[in-house]
């Protein structure tokens, strides 16, 4: 089997994705009143790493950051969680060859693409992957944890869906689109 080496480019977006990722955690996020559940605009972050960086960035980065942030803030990872923020930067980077945002196009079609993937990846995450590890991992209670994995797999959806899609739309205006040049005479 065959590895795609990282590049230093990919590295750096990683450590920097990660950091940024861990900031917006413990300061961007809004409590939902469900104990340890909150809104997080981590996710439209990681989301648009994810896109820019690939599948293997968006995983490490929704590991490393959420790893991070429950390390520095709480005092140890919650690993069932972690491994369900990896699980959506590594969906939601599988999109980044079809999007293109680099290449200065994400209008309605690529959006409806990108919200479609982004809702499956936090429906896998947060409504299947969280809650079991939870209940596997720590022997927590079965309602408490699918109603924490349901309520935060909805506000990333929400969140993702309108500050992801603006992160994405706003960055792609930054690029030069593709065949926009005309060659003069």
């Amino acid at each position: 089997m065959k590895y795609k080496k990282l590049s230093i480019k990919t590295i750096v977006a990683i450590g920097i994705g990660s950091a940024v990722f861990m900031i917006l955690g413990r300061f961007g996020s809004i409590p939902t009143g469900i104990p340890n559940t909150n809104i997080e605009t981590d996710y439209a972050f990681l989301a648009l790493m994810a896109l820019l960086y690939g599948p293997m960035a968006g995983m490490l980065i929704g590991f490393i950051g959420h790893a991070l942030k429950d390390t520095v803030f709480y005092g140890s990872p919650w690993l069932s969680w972690v491994i369900a923020s990896a699980v959506v930067g590594l969906i939601i980077g599988t999109s980044h060859n079809k999007l293109r945002i680099t290449e200065g196009v994400f209008e309605k079609k690529q959006i409806i693409l990108f919200n479609i993937i982004q809702v499956i990846a936090n429906i896998i995450a947060w409504f299947g992957i969280a809650p079991t590890l939870d209940v596997l991992i720590y022997a927590e209670p079965i309602n408490k944890v699918y109603l924490q994995g349901a309520i935060g797999g909805v506000s990333n959806m929400i969140t993702v869906g309108i500050l992801g899609t603006i992160l994405a739309s706003n960055y792609a205006k930054t690029r030069t689109k593709r065949g926009s040049l005309d060659k003069e005479n």
